[in-house]
């Protein structure tokens, strides 16, 4: 049984995010073979690993190891609305993403407003097992969603 400090997992989680994509950084994306893209980031005690396929829709999932074993993942899956222009909705998610919390590390905050643009993050659970919605407002109208689940993972064999 792999032993977990949650404090210590959602700190890595939270500094992963902000060193990765919420970012920013296309430096540290890598294309894939398959036309997926990763990013891997890794401090002494853990090893994140994003891997997605998009554009828009969007779909992937993120991997935390310890002692190189796969112990927390999370699935996640997005779009933007149709005649809505993404070049527009992606960076105030990526402002929304860098703007998390250690309560709730794995995406954004449970409200971001800036201007007409308003970001929701409703969610149940804690880092070992949890769900989620998240919403783009723009001027009140929903403009981008995306789901997502995940926790623990192999921690008892």
């Amino acid at each position: 049984m792999i032993n977990i400090n949650k404090d210590s997992l959602k700190n890595f989680i939270l500094e992963a995010s902000r060193a990765t994509y919420a970012s920013g950084n296309e430096f540290i994306k890598q294309k894939q073979e398959d036309g997926s893209t990763t990013i891997v980031y890794e401090n002494s005690e853990y090893k994140y690993h994003d891997n997605y396929f998009g554009g828009e829709p969007y779909g992937g999932r993120e991997v935390i190891f310890k002692d190189n074993k796969p112990i927390w993942m999370m699935v996640y899956y997005g779009f933007v609305y149709e005649n809505i222009d993404n070049k527009e909705v992606y960076p105030f998610l990526t402002e929304s993403l860098s703007s998390s919390t250690i309560d709730m590390p794995y995406r954004g905050p449970v409200i971001h407003i800036r201007d007409n643009w308003k970001y929701e993050n409703k969610f149940i659970g804690d880092v070992d097992k949890f769900s989620g919605t998240e919403e783009i407002l723009k001027d009140g109208a929903c403009v981008y969603e995306a789901s997502y689940i995940g926790g623990f993972v192999d921690v008892t064999s």
